[in-house]
Formats: structure tokens, C-alpha cells, sequence
């Protein structure tokens, strides 16, 4: 019997940008290939269970982004893929100033964080349902639930959720083409 630990090639993009291939290790997280491989600490390992979704990315696909929990799932299942972790939604311009995305600026603007540990996954969370109300509007009187279906699996040890729904909640209100009358 061998105690070897099989290693496969991994290659993915990663905000934008060809990642690998890289050899890892079978069943090491996506977490720990983003903070260890990657130096992308952004995704938080909070529960460790897929609970708590501190941990997920973006995961473009043709029928448009879903949310990841990458503490549960082993890296290798992003074979071909293309994810976006926290640290791409912002853009860095030429000059080298940083322009927060839509959803950053919201929370920003509506102070929607304390610790801010659980951040990252709401960003994420966010970020994913205004893509896909950008491919199909709701009516504005189902923005509370829609917002609240998408926040729900989000846990936030500090309880800033009030904030969070805020301005998740302004924002798809105020962005033009995510609402209809």
C-alpha cells in the first residue's frame, strides 16, 4: 500500500488571468489554493463546513455567475474554469487608482460592515445576483425577497445584516435595467 498523496495539474482563471497549470495535491481546497498557491487571501475560511459562505468566489458560466463555497470544494473541480475571488471585482486603472465595483461602493457608501470578516462572501453573494437580475429584471415589489433570497446564506458574526440588505437593496433600486415596473 502507498502512502504517496496523488498530485494533479491544475489550471483555471482566476479574476481574469490564466492560472497554472500548477501541481496540487487531490482533495486541497480552492480556499487553499487561492491563500497558499495564489496569495489571494481575500475568501475567508470561516466555518470550514460551507456554511457560513465567507469562503465563496464567482464562477462564471454561460448561463452566468453562481457563488462557490471553496472551503468544501476540492480545487480540481475548477479545472477549466473561471472564478472571480473578491480581490477582482475592484479595477485598477492605468494611473493606478482603484475603482471599487457597484457592490463595493454600496457597502461603502452604507458603512455595511463592521469586523468585516464576512465581507468578502457578501460581495460575492451580491455581485452574482446583480448579474443575474442584469440578464433578468425583477418587478420592483419583489426586490425585498429577492435581495433577502440571495443574502439568507450569508452569516455575519457582527449581525450587520440590516446594512448589508440596504445596500444591496439601493442599489438594485437605483441601477437602471435590474428592476421593471
Amino acid at each position: 500500500m502507498s502512502n504517496a498523496i496523488e498530485i494533479r495539474d491544475l489550471t483555471l482563471r482566476v479574476n481574469g488571468e490564466r492560472v497554472g497549470p500548477i501541481p496540487v495535491p487531490v482533495g486541497t481546497s480552492l480556499l487553499d489554493v487561492l491563500h497558499e498557491w495564489l496569495g489571494l487571501t481575500g475568501s475567508r475560511m470561516g466555518c470550514g463546513q460551507g456554511i457560513c459562505h465567507a469562503c465563496t468566489v464567482m464562477v462564471e458560466e454561460e448561463a452566468g455567475p453562481r457563488e462557490m463555497r471553496t472551503c468544501i470544494t476540492g480545487a480540481h473541480w475548477f479545472e477549466g474554469r473561471s472564478v472571480r475571488t473578491v480581490e477582482g471585482h475592484a479595477k485598477t486603472e492605468a494611473d493606478g487608482t482603484v475603482v471599487l465595483s457597484p457592490v463595493q461602493k454600496a457597502f461603502v457608501e452604507n458603512f455595511a460592515f463592521q469586523c468585516g470578516y464576512c465581507t468578502p462572501g457578501f460581495v460575492t453573494g451580491a455581485s452574482v445576483l446583480i448579474e443575474k437580475l442584469k440578464r433578468k429584471p425583477i418587478h420592483r415589489e419583489d426586490v425585498e425577497r429577492v435581495v433577502t433570497d440571495a443574502l439568507d446564506p450569508h452569516i455575519c458574526r457582527c449581525t450587520g445584516y440590516v446594512r448589508y440588505h440596504q445596500a444591496v437593496r439601493d442599489l438594485v433600486l437605483a441601477t437602471p435595467g435590474l428592476t421593471i415596473a
